[in-house]
């Protein structure tokens, strides 16, 4: 029983994480981080510390200090949760179709 209450709080963290997710945004683009396709993973291990592993739109990209920052503290915020490890990847790159409908249809791509 006590097994499931905990896989329930993964779930409940990893949901919290993604909806905080949601509210980032690129300076440069009126859509957030998560529609944009930059957040690959978030995984919320057995002592609810949180790994996300994301990528930015271009290694120079302007946001490059400031939005992996941004994810780490709004995850870190939720109650329950002890570390946050953001982790920033290129592999792969990130390119347009990696982007929700809805990021696509309100930059103009649809």
């Amino acid at each position: 029983m006590e097994t499931e209450t905990r896989q329930r709080s993964f779930m409940e963290i990893k949901d919290e994480v993604l909806n905080r997710i949601q509210t980032i945004y690129d300076p440069e683009i009126p859509v957030n981080i998560f529609e944009l396709g930059l957040i690959y993973e978030v995984n919320v291990d057995v002592d609810n510390n949180v790994h996300v592993l994301m990528t930015l739109t271009a290694p120079n990209c302007p946001a490059a200090e400031s939005l992996p920052a941004e994810v780490e503290q709004k995850a870190k915020e939720i109650e329950g949760v002890k570390d946050v490890r953001v982790e920033i990847t290129f592999e792969p790159p990130w390119d347009q179709e990696m982007m929700s409908e809805a990021a696509k249809l309100e930059l103009g791509f649809l």
